[in-house]
């Protein structure tokens, strides 16, 4: 089985860029084909991968503005050249399922997300706060490549050039777009989690709740910052972001802005915080997994990936209309109630990264077999 990995692009850093990292261990030698890709945007180790670009990595400032070139994603994936691969893995939460192959060549799309940026354009454009008069000057576009997209993504026919065989969903909201979307089943493999990186420990401190996130809007750590700061209760937040300095105004004084740090600090203030505070609407979500390897609970908006990796009453508490009284209310609640931290750490272990390359790599083999027989 002579496998090739996809990749969407390769200048930031993500959750796409964790399960990548997986991939590149598990099929070692496996070639990367993207669209474009930024060394000096990525970790070092990068470069010892074979990577393969497309066309659209020599556009001027592709690296650092990629967003603009938009339009051009869909002929730069199918300009990317899979011959003599006979299984092509794309990880994928943009274009990159579209690639280009033949019908004798398994494609296996691990779905990160259905392409956000023509599904659900709109919440896109808020999230990323474009102007009214950007998404009505765009709306043809979008239409266009919502088309493209959804012909992408199905099955690839005889004789055909390009389609999915297989996909894989990340979670079970994720596997209802998929199915909403592009009309297609899928089965749920969980994302990858090192949760050998977080433990209990014995006696936590337990006197603050935690934050562990990018400071963007769609992550809703507003919503945090105005709970804690009405109940002055101790709110402790690590990340760093453009909304930084509006979450800080915003702030009282039990509210703590802690800013990047270094993985050791942050599995310490995991092990010891009282509760995680998960309120943004996300497709998987590692953050909760990771407090809940280190055996504390999670409070978290009901939507999305949490609704997968917290078990309510069990492992944490969830709240079900995204605002900061409903958070408050949850924590409160959550107050009232006892959690065992040697409960949460065994849920957390389901999401382990090596659960994910044993039931990834079954899954590829027994594909390629039925496929190849």
């Amino acid at each position: 089985m002579n496998i090739a990995l996809a990749h969407d692009w390769l200048n930031q850093m993500g959750g796409a860029e964790n399960v990548l990292e997986e991939l590149v261990e598990m099929y070692p030698g496996a070639p990367v084909f993207t669209t474009i890709y930024g060394p000096e945007q990525m970790p070092a180790g990068y470069r010892d991968w074979d990577i393969r670009t497309a066309w659209l990595n020599r556009a001027p400032a592709i690296h650092t503005r990629h967003q603009p070139y938009l339009p051009f994603y869909p002929a730069a994936v199918r300009s990317l050249d899979f011959s003599g691969f006979d299984v092509i893995l794309s990880n994928k939460s943009g274009f990159i399922h579209g690639l280009r192959h033949t019908s004798r060549q398994l494609h296996i799309c691990y779905c990160l997300a259905p392409t956000r940026y023509v599904w659900t354009y709109g919440d896109y454009a808020r999230r990323e706060g474009f102007g009214r008069w950007l998404g009505a000057a765009i709306s043809p576009l979008i239409g266009g490549l919502r088309r493209w997209d959804y012909r992408a993504a199905q099955p690839t026919p005889p004789g055909g050039n390009r389609g999915v065989d297989h996909f894989i969903a990340i979670s079970r909201d994720i596997q209802q777009r998929i199915k909403t979307y592009y009309g297609r089943d899928s089965v749920v493999i969980y994302p990858p989690v090192n949760t050998d990186r977080f433990q209990p420990v014995r006696s936590p401190t337990a006197d603050y709740y935690l934050v562990v996130s990018r400071l963007i809007p769609y992550k809703r750590i507003d919503l945090a910052v105005q709970a804690f700061s009405q109940m002055n209760k101790r709110l402790v937040v690590v990340g760093d972001g453009r909304d930084r300095a509006q979450l800080q105004a915003m702030a009282g004084p039990s509210v703590e802005f802690r800013g990047r740090l270094p993985w050791s600090e942050v599995v310490e203030l995991m092990a010891n915080c009282r509760a995680f505070l998960f309120p943004g609407f996300e497709d998987f979500g590692i953050a909760p997994v990771e407090a809940q390897a280190a055996g504390r609970p999670v409070i978290a908006f009901a939507r999305g990936g949490a609704l997968d990796t917290v078990v309510e009453g069990l492992t944490g508490l969830f709240f079900r209309e995204q605002s900061a009284a409903a958070l408050a209310a949850a924590v409160e609640k959550f107050e009232t109630l006892s959690f065992e931290p040697s409960v949460i750490r065994r849920n957390a272990e389901r999401f382990s990264h090596h659960r994910f390359r044993r039931e990834l790599a079954d899954f590829v083999a027994a594909a390629w077999e039925s496929f190849a027989g």
